[in-house]
C-alpha cells in the first residue's frame, strides 16, 4: 500500500468515526426539537377515583444498612389511606440490613402498615428476582417500585395515581431529583447528566408519542401490564428497560411526568458510578440485542422505529470514542494535505453535531429545571465533556462484554445516606465498589493525550490542543479518582488476580 493510498485509509477511518460521534449527536438534537415541541403537552387524568385503590409499594434492597430507615420512615409518610398500602421489603442482603429490614417491617406494623420483609438467601434474578418473588404476593393491582436510596414526596401517589383511570397505562414513571447534588464535583457532573436524560429525553420521548423507557424506580405499573407483557426477566442487567419495551410492544401506554420529583441520592465515589454506568451500558446493549428485532417488525412507524434504533444503540458510541483515541493523533502527521477550509468544511460540522449539541443540550435541560441558576449549574459542563471522553474505556468494555455475551452479575452501586453536603468516611464503610485493571488503562490514555495536547501546543496548533484537552483531564479524573480508592498495594493485587 503507498503511502497516499494508506493516507487516504487513515483519512477516511477517522471521517467515519467522526460522523458516527456526529450522528448521535444529530439525534440528540432532534430530541431536542421533540422536547420544544410537546414540553408543555402535560398529561392529565381522564377522571379520578372516587375510593383510592390498593398500591403495593416494593422496596428491592441489597446491603443498604445506611439508607433502609431513611426508606421506610419516607414510605411511612406518603399521603396515602394507610388501609390501601401494601409495603413489601424485598430484602436479599447478606449482612446486617436484613434485622434492620425486618426491624422496620415490624415498626411499620405497629403503627398500623400492612408490611412485610421478605428475605431470600438465593438471588436468582437480582433485582429483577426480587421484584418477581414479590408479586406472587403482591395484593395490590398497581405496584409503586423505590430503590433503597430514594426519599419519595409525601404527595407521589396522590399526583400519580389518577392517571390509572386509564385502563390502557401501564405505567406513570417521575423525574428522578438529586438529594446530594453538592456533595462534590462528581455529584454535579451527574446531576447534568441525569437532568438531561429525564427532562429532555424522557419528555420528549414520551409526549412525543415514541418508546419510553422506565427508570427502574419513582414510577407506578400496573400489575396485569407486568405480567401481560411476560413478567420480569433476568436475561439482562436493565429489567427496567427491556420490561418497558415489552409492555409497549403490547400496546400498553406510558406516562412520564416530568412535573413530579421523587428525589435520590447519586454516588459519590468514581467506583460507585463507574460501577453503575457499566450496569446501565451493558444492560442497554442487552436489551438492544434482545428487543430490535421485534421493533423492527411491530406496526410502528418508520420515525419510531428509527428513534428506538439511535436509543437502544446509543452506547456503541463509546466504540467509536476509543476508535477515535487510536485514529486522532496520526491526525497531525498522516491524512492528506488539505487547505484550511477544507478541514473547515469537514470538521466544523462535525464539531458542532459531537460536541456542541451536548453543549445545548445540557444547558436547556438546566435552563428548564433550574430557571435562577442554570448559569451557575453549566460551568461544570466541560467537567461533563471530559467526563464523558473520561468513561469511554469502561463503558465501551460494558459494550463489548453484551456483544460477545459475557455474562456478569448485578453489581449494586454503594449508597451512605448522604444529603446536601453532608461528609461522610466513606473509606470506613465496607460498601465499596468493585475494583478493576480499568483505571490502569485510563491512565495510559491520559498520559498519551497529555503528549498529544503538548505536542500539538509545541507546533502552534493551538486550536487542536484546546479541542483536545478534555481527552487528558477526562481520563486522568477517572483514572486518579479511582485509583485513590485502591488504597493500598494489598488491596490491588487481589482485584487483578480475582480476574485470571
Amino acid at each position: 500500500m503507498t503511502s497516499d493510498t494508506a493516507s487516504w485509509v487513515y483519512f477516511s477511518l477517522y471521517t467515519l468515526v467522526l460522523l458516527g460521534l456526529a450522528g448521535y449527536g444529530f439525534h440528540r438534537l432532534t430530541t431536542l426539537f421533540l422536547y420544544f415541541k410537546y414540553r408543555n403537552d402535560m398529561p392529565v387524568p381522564e377522571k379520578e377515583f372516587q375510593e383510592m385503590p390498593l398500591v403495593t409499594v416494593q422496596l428491592p434492597v441489597f446491603n443498604e444498612m445506611h439508607v433502609v430507615d431513611r426508606l421506610l420512615d419516607a414510605v411511612a409518610a406518603l399521603d396515602y389511606p394507610q388501609d390501601k398500602l401494601q409495603i413489601q421489603i424485598l430484602d436479599d442482603s447478606t449482612d446486617e440490613t436484613v434485622e434492620i429490614s425486618m426491624a422496620g417491617a415490624e415498626r411499620l406494623r405497629q403503627q398500623g402498615f400492612d408490611a412485610e420483609c421478605i428475605h431470600r438467601t438465593d438471588r436468582t434474578g437480582y433485582k429483577a428476582g426480587a421484584l418477581e418473588n414479590g408479586m406472587s404476593s403482591s395484593k395490590g393491582e398497581y405496584i409503586l417500585i423505590l430503590d433503597a436510596d430514594f426519599v419519595p414526596n409525601p404527595d407521589l401517589l396522590q399526583k400519580t395515581m389518577h392517571h390509572f383511570t386509564n385502563e390502557k397505562i401501564a405505567l406513570v414513571q417521575t423525574r428522578w431529583g438529586h438529594l446530594n447534588r453538592n456533595y462534590n464535583a462528581l455529584t454535579r457532573i451527574q446531576a447534568l447528566f441525569l437532568d438531561g436524560h429525564l427532562e429532555i429525553e424522557q419528555t420528549a420521548r414520551n409526549r412525543s408519542g415514541r418508546f419510553f423507557t422506565f427508570n427502574g424506580t419513582g414510577g407506578i405499573w400496573r400489575k396485569s401490564a407486568i405480567e401481560d407483557a411476560g413478567g420480569w426477566e433476568h436475561d439482562t442487567l436493565t429489567e427496567d428497560m427491556d420490561l418497558s419495551y415489552r409492555a409497549q410492544l403490547k400496546g400498553w401506554k406510558f406516562i412520564f411526568l416530568r412535573e413530579v420529583e421523587t428525589p435520590a441520592e447519586l454516588p459519590v465515589d468514581m467506583a460507585g458510578f463507574k460501577n453503575q454506568q457499566h450496569r446501565w451500558t451493558k444492560g442497554s446493549i442487552q436489551c438492544c440485542k434482545k428487543c430490535l428485532g421485534s421493533i423492527w417488525k411491530s406496526k410502528y412507524s418508520l420515525s419510531i422505529k428509527l428513534e428506538a434504533t439511535a436509543h437502544l444503540t446509543s452506547n456503541f458510541a463509546y466504540l467509536l470514542l476509543i476508535a477515535l483515541c487510536f485514529l486522532i493523533f496520526p491526525k497531525n502527521t498522516w491524512g492528506p494535505q488539505l487547505d484550511f477550509w477544507e478541514r473547515v468544511m469537514i470538521d466544523l460540522p462535525i464539531f458542532f453535531f459531537a460536541s456542541c449539541s451536548v453543549v445545548i443540550f445540557y444547558t436547556v435541560a438546566q435552563k428548564a429545571l433550574h430557571p435562577k441558576t442554570w448559569l451557575k449549574e453549566i460551568l461544570y459542563l466541560p467537567l461533563l465533556l471530559a467526563l464523558g471522553i473520561g468513561m469511554a474505556v469502561n463503558n465501551a468494555k460494558a459494550v463489548l462484554e453484551a456483544i460477545v455475551g459475557h455474562e456478569t452479575g448485578f453489581v449494586r452501586t454503594p449508597k451512605y445516606g448522604i444529603e446536601g453536603q453532608q461528609k461522610v468516611q466513606i473509606r470506613k464503610s465496607r460498601y465499596k465498589a468493585l475494583k478493576s485493571l480499568t483505571p490502569v488503562f485510563e491512565l495510559m490514555f491520559g498520559i498519551f493525550f497529555a503528549y498529544v495536547v503538548l505536542d500539538a501546543a509545541s507546533s502552534g496548533n493551538w486550536p487542536s490542543a484546546i479541542l483536545l484537552l478534555p481527552f487528558p483531564v477526562g481520563f486522568f479524573y477517572t483514572s486518579v479518582s479511582s485509583l485513590k480508592q485502591m488504597v493500598s498495594f494489598g488491596q490491588f493485587v487481589p482485584a487483578f488476580l480475582s480476574r485470571r
